[in-house]
């Protein structure tokens, strides 16, 4: 039994003959662009034919972005079925393809999320009226089920295209597992692996990495290291995405030993299974989670003797696990180690004052960036932003503005920061560090905010009338 928005998809041609322009059209076709235009025209006078489809390759306008979103706009409301057939048919011509921008203002504007039987009536409604239907139809119908993050939706589509007599490929396959996978149904989408190979559909790279990652996410090791082992029987050579999602699985799931083993194993391998630098910081990250920031050293000296260079992301992640478990000595080695291999100190000081003031020892940070300034080093924006934003809240005013004064970076502090050191050098009387600070502000074209008149009748009261002057015009 159908329902009746099926029957209606594909009524008695005999509606054919019968005039249905409306004023509702005439409007729809007044408001479009040419080639939109006459493609509403087409679909409205052939909505009810049950080969509208074919009747559409008739329409010699040219098919485009913007003409598939204009009538996107125009019916999908008003007829979101008779919409979705044209969007369906516009995805497989050989002159057009749909974006992924595409599929996502269709799925939102035919409400799919909102109302996804409308997917189910239309291929109902092919099946039913024996409509002949292809791979490439059925492409278009699952990248939307994607586009929603529809496992279940994307699974009844595949099965309902053997029904059709419809053979879906890797891709298609792909597309389903992955949604699968995201949803945490890897029984499921084993299954499908399975079945690919039943039917003479291999599985490919995309599928097995997919599949590996979706495995370690839940905790299914074995079976993810199982993967990694037959893909290569199927001619896909393990590569660093491959192992990096097995590498993440471990190091969650599993032991860090292991984690350390497979990474020696990448060593090994080299070539495409090489770890870079994103595969190390994964597993430095892991052992900090896991309060094992001393055990995360050995990392480093592994990652470094074999020739790959840590990154910032890395250094601050054992820093700051260094810092948190009580460290700090082990935090300073870890700094003059890795500024030879090109980390500048200036850096990896920044993320040191930054671990110090999260844990908690903002005095200890306070310190060591004031070491930075008088080593000359350069904190960066945000570590400086982060200090003297912490003095002036402390009501410590003149440490802020001496510490600006010192700072070698004083463009890229926060712009608020000097509208809060100003206001506080007015209101404690301090007139001639309120008179150099406007005038670096001016001079870096911050602009003032907050209490500006008081802060201009505190400059002219000594006498900095022109600077007065100049602070209260500067705009961002």
């Amino acid at each position: 039994m159908f329902l009746p928005s099926i029957s209606r998809l594909f009524a008695d041609t005999k509606s054919l003959n019968k005039p249905i322009f409306s004023l509702k059209l005439v409007h729809l076709l007044s408001t479009s662009s040419s080639s939109a235009g006459e493609y509403l025209s087409h679909l409205l006078k052939n909505k009810n034919v049950s080969g509208m489809e074919r009747t559409l390759s008739s329409v010699r306008s040219k098919l485009d972005a913007r003409c598939v979103d204009e009538v996107l706009e125009k019916c999908a409301v008003d007829d979101p079925q008779m919409c979705l057939r044209f969007f369906i048919w516009a995805g497989f011509q050989s002159s057009y393809r749909h974006s992924s921008y595409m599929y996502s203002r269709a799925y939102k504007l035919l409400g799919v999320d909102r109302k996804p039987q409308i997917i189910r009536d239309i291929i109902e409604a092919y099946r039913m009226h024996k409509y002949v239907t292809s791979a490439k139809m059925f492409k278009v119908v699952l990248n939307l089920c994607r586009e929603g993050k529809d496992a279940i939706l994307g699974l009844w589509v595949l099965r309902k295209m053997k029904e059709l007599n419809c053979r879906p490929d890797t891709t298609m396959y792909n597309v389903v597992i992955r949604l699968l996978c995201e949803k945490g149904d890897m029984d499921e989408a084993m299954g499908l692996m399975r079945e690919m190979d039943l039917i003479d559909v291999h599985p490919d790279m995309i599928t097995y990495v997919v599949m590996i990652k979706g495995l370690s996410e839940v905790g299914r090791l074995e079976e993810a290291c199982g993967l990694t082992k037959a893909m290569r029987e199927h001619g896909c050579i393990p590569n660093t995405v491959t192992y990096s999602a097995l590498l993440d699985g471990i190091c969650r799931f599993g032991s860090l030993e292991r984690a350390l083993e497979l990474l020696r194993e990448m060593e090994k391998d080299g070539g495409q299974c090489k770890p870079n630098v994103v595969t190390y910081t994964t597993v430095v990250q892991n052992f900090v989670e896991k309060c094992q920031s001393i055990e995360a050293l050995s990392i480093l000296d592994q990652m470094m003797d074999f020739g790959c260079k840590p990154n910032r992301v890395l250094i601050s992640t054992l820093i700051h696990g260094l810092c948190k478990e009580g460290h700090v000595e082990e935090a300073h080695k870890v700094i003059d180690r890795v500024a030879k291999s090109g980390i500048s100190y200036g850096s990896c000081y920044s993320s040191l004052v930054l671990s110090l003031f999260r844990i908690g020892k903002v005095e200890d940070a306070e310190m060591f960036f004031r070491r930075m300034l008088t080593g000359g080093l350069k904190p960066d924006s945000y570590t400086s932003s982060t200090i003297i934003r912490w003095l002036c809240q402390q009501n410590r005013i003149l440490d802020g503005y001496h510490l600006i004064e010192q700072s070698a970076s004083v463009s890229s502090i926060d712009s608020d920061i000097y509208s809060v050191l100003m206001a506080g050098l007015c209101d404690a009387n301090h007139l001639a560090e309120a008179a150099n600070l406007a005038h670096l502000m001016v001079e870096k074209r911050i602009q003032l905010k907050g209490p500006v008149k008081n802060v201009i009748e505190c400059l002219r009261r000594c006498g900095k009338e022109d600077l007065a002057s100049s602070i209260g015009n500067v705009k961002s």
